[in-house]
């Protein structure tokens, strides 16, 4: 039962992190920019929805790490 419920919260941000790390701008400006994140980068550098998005990107990052090590151990 734990462990279906942790691969439930595995799958769940697994699609979050994609989804997050297609939002960032890179070189080529990225999905971020159809939302109007090009715009604001010109002007004023790093914005604060580019940094909430970074921050976000890297809690989802550290829960996804957090359940692949408790799903490694559970299911050896």
């Amino acid at each position: 039962m734990l462990t279906a419920a942790i691969v439930v919260i595995h799958i769940i941000v697994s699609l979050l992190l994609i989804g997050m790390v297609l939002l960032h701008s890179g070189k080529g400006g990225g999905l971020s920019e159809m939302f109007g994140g090009g715009l604001g980068q010109a002007a004023a550098g790093s914005t604060v929805a580019e940094r909430n998005l970074d921050r976000a990107t890297i809690a989802s990052a550290v829960c996804f790490c957090f359940t692949t090590i408790i799903l490694a151990i559970r299911l050896q």
